[in-house]
Formats: structure tokens, sequence, C-alpha cells
């Protein structure tokens, strides 16, 4: 009944669907948009507050954006459960300190892997923060609204992408030219 479960990919559109009918249930029940990266900016006023609470309570940031477990904090915990989940259940799960595909484009370097995986997940915090959301905020939920801020970020999202992949991996659509 439930092999699909077991695929190791699913179908783009049938995903698809499933994400805009969470996003319609989310609004319909909490009254807001899904989206994760301020999970991990309370994460960092959590580790704050545990340090200097004083500080973190000073910060209008952390006034606006209260350091706590909540909703948000939860869909994160979540992605990496289902994440887990479905690679688990596919056959698909396995470690890697250096995956395949950027041992092949780049090193086998552990050292390496680590220091350009941290610098990335450092910048792409930054610009969530930055765009006043990410990926799932932007792409999903604001688009949704029809937001132009939205449509701006999610153009830029796949520009970069675009153009980040063609420099790590060639432009195949400009050797034509």
């Amino acid at each position: 009944m439930f092999t699909w479960l077991a695929m190791a990919t699913w179908s783009p559109y049938i995903v698809g669907a499933g994400i805009g009918v969470l996003v319609w249930v989310a609004f319909l029940v909490s009254d807001r948009p899904l989206g994760a990266s301020t999970a991990y900016a309370k994460t960092a006023g959590m580790v704050e507050s545990a340090l200097s609470r004083k500080k973190a309570a000073a910060m209008p940031y952390y006034r606006k954006f209260t350091p706590t477990v909540d909703w948000q904090w939860m869909i994160v915990v979540g992605i990496v459960i289902g994440a887990f989940l479905s690679a688990w259940i596919s056959g698909t799960f396995s470690v890697f300190i250096v995956p395949p595909l950027f041992a092949g484009a780049f090193s086998a370097d552990p050292l390496l892997r680590i220091v350009v995986a941290l610098i990335g997940g450092v910048l792409m915090g930054i610009g969530a923060r930055w765009a006043g959301g990410c990926t799932s905020g932007h792409g999903i939920s604001g688009t949704l609204q029809l937001s132009v801020a939205s449509w701006v970020a999610v153009v830029c999202f796949f520009a970069g992408g675009i153009f980040v992949a063609g420099l790590m991996f060639g432009f195949p659509f400009f050797s034509g030219v």
C-alpha cells in the first residue's frame, strides 16, 4: 500500500503538491508561514542566553525573535528526522565525511570538505537573514502569498544556484556559444 515510501526518488509533482497542501494547513492551523532559517538564529540566541543572559536579553533582534524552542525549531527537527527516515526506508542511507560528488569534483580531503561546508553554511545563514527568510520561507510561503520580495528572492536563489553549479561543474549550456 505504501510502497512509494520506499522509493529512492519521488515524483517532484506529487512532492510539490504535498508541500503546497502542507503550507495551506500551516496557514489554516497556525496562521504562520513555513520557514526554517529563524530557528537557527533562535538557536544562536539560546546559546548566547546560556553564556550571557543579560547580553542576549538586551539585543533588539532577540527581543523580536525570542530565542526559544518553538514550531519553527520543530520544523528543523522534523526535516532531519524525515530525511533520515526517508533514506533509511528507501535503503539509501549512508554516512559520508566526503560525499562522492564532492570528492570527484574537488578533493577527497575531509578537512577541505568540513571547511567548505562550514563556510557554505555560514554564508547561507547570512544570506537568509539578509533576505529576511530562507528558501522555504520565501520560495514556498512567500510566493504563495504573492510577496514581490519573495519572488525576487526566489529568482535570485535560482540564478545563484545555476551560476554556482556552472562554476563548479562547467557550463554545458554555454558550450555551443
